[in-house]
């Protein structure tokens, strides 16, 4: 899953929003479950107040007397953190009932906490005892029957107890969490493959169109993307629309042009002069250059359309062949290596003009060896196009390095000792050009000159 992709953005927008709503709900319910366990907590010392002052009354000495114990055995266990005593409200905390849990320690809670009182009159706050625990406290205020004084009612509660619980259950839920995003995304992940699964089909229909198994995409596709198809269905008939106009077009001008020249041509024989002369060679030029521009036309038309492929091998092993019989008498080897498999993304006609011109022209510097090469270029990303190089080496004498580019230029032979019109390899150029495909030469393994096509593939 690439960063740019649609199914990444799909899944990182929706695995966002779903890590915010798991965090939010996680810190929800810590924060009920902590209130809960609290109130909980509190209302536990409360009962515990409340059994005090049941028990606790004045004797006739006026001294305070507790009838019976707490029946918590954590409040008679020494520094156990559950701590209860009852004193004179402001004054000085050695006298009065303790639990035995406190031995000789006392709660001394400050005037600014006992200050704050809720609207039951009750002080809730902390405190730390001599083992550094941290105690919950609440304290009220009673007048007992029998006396005029106020007397301060405090019980103490383990509160690291209530945060072990807190923390457990913070850790449980972390880990229920977690697994829930997990699976959250597992499931988002299905359902994006599942909801871009269309898409990919798609991409095969038009991969087959480009590769020329298919001229239409064909299938069913939601509503969403079924538009899609048929508007692509439509540009590739409207592209081969195109190219079978032009074409006929190319052919019409030039069936236009043929015999207008033709007359020219005629005329300018049957009379002498400068004049005669003139236009005969004109006329010729002028032909040249027609033909010249309907076939790139034709060319370039053809270059342009969706779906055209070419079989490498079978064009090579055909070429190969005919120029072996041709030159049977020099005894020509034309050796081809190319993967069955491999295809031009092009017309079949374009690919055997480029070619034939390069093998045409390697036979006639040849001594007694050509060798055809093609091999598919591996794309650096998948992103890229696929291309494939097509090599023609022969074992004649080659051309220097400073000369090669020359030869390349329309119309310019470097030994006129050999036929030809010094086109070929300038056309086999511009063809591929219009395949922004690229032409280069070297030096053959075998001596002679190497050049390398580098055009698209399926």
């Amino acid at each position: 899953m690439r960063v740019n992709s649609l199914a990444f953005r799909l899944t990182a927008s929706a695995a966002g929003v779903s890590v915010v709503l798991l965090l939010v709900a996680g810190l929800l319910l810590i924060n009920l479950f902590t209130t809960a366990v609290e109130r909980n907590f509190d209302a536990r010392l409360q009962a515990v107040l409340d059994g005090l002052l049941a028990n606790v009354e004045i004797n006739q000495n006026r001294q305070l007397t507790i009838q019976g114990e707490i029946s918590d055995t954590r409040f008679r266990l020494p520094l156990s953190g559950w701590y209860w005593q009852v004193t004179s409200a402001g004054t000085a905390t050695r006298k009065g009932l303790f639990s035995p849990s406190l031995l000789d320690n006392r709660l001394k809670p400050s005037k600014t906490v006992l200050s704050k009182r809720d609207s039951s009159d009750i002080a809730r706050f902390f405190l730390v005892d001599s083992n550094n625990t941290r105690l919950r406290v609440i304290e009220q205020r009673f007048t007992l029957f029998g006396g005029e004084k106020h007397y301060s009612f405090i019980v103490a509660g383990n509160f690291d107890e209530l945060e072990q619980e807190i923390a457990a259950f913070t850790g449980t839920l972390i880990i229920v969490l977690g697994l829930l995003g997990v699976g959250l995304l597992a499931a988002l992940m299905v359902q994006v493959r599942y909801g871009l699964k269309p898409l990919r089909h798609l991409r095969r229909e038009l991969s087959q169109i480009r590769r020329g198994n298919s001229e239409h995409i064909d299938g069913e596709f939601p509503v969403e993307i079924m538009p899609v198809a048929d508007e692509l269905n439509l540009l590739i008939n409207a592209n081969t629309e195109v190219v079978e106009r032009a074409r006929t077009q190319v052919g019409n001008l030039a069936h236009a042009l043929k015999t207008p020249l033709s007359v020219l041509a005629n005329e300018a024989r049957l009379n002498q002069g400068k004049l005669a002369n003139k236009v005969g060679e004109q006329t010729e030029v002028m032909r040249t250059q027609v033909e010249l521009y309907l076939d790139r036309a034709r060319r370039a038309a053809r270059a342009h359309s969706i779906g055209a492929a070419t079989d490498i091998k079978q064009a090579c092993d055909g070429l190969a062949k005919i120029l072996m019989r041709i030159n049977m008498d020099r005894g020509l080897l034309i050796d081809v290596e190319c993967p069955a498999e491999l295809k031009f993304r092009g017309e079949k006609q374009d690919f055997e003009e480029m070619l034939g011109n390069l093998m045409e022209n390697a036979s006639k510097w040849a001594d007694r060896e050509i060798q055809v090469t093609a091999r598919a270029v591996s794309a650096k990303s998948a992103d890229e196009r696929n291309w494939l190089t097509v090599s023609v080496g022969d074992d004649g004498p080659g051309l220097p390095s400073e000369t090669r580019q020359e030869a390349l230029i329309r119309g310019r032979r470097l030994d006129e000792t050999k036929p030809g019109t010094g086109l070929g390899l300038s056309i086999v150029a511009e063809t591929a050009a219009m395949y922004d495909g690229t032409i280069k030469l070297n030096e053959s393994e075998l001596g002679g000159l190497l050049v390398t096509l580098k055009l698209p593939s399926v």
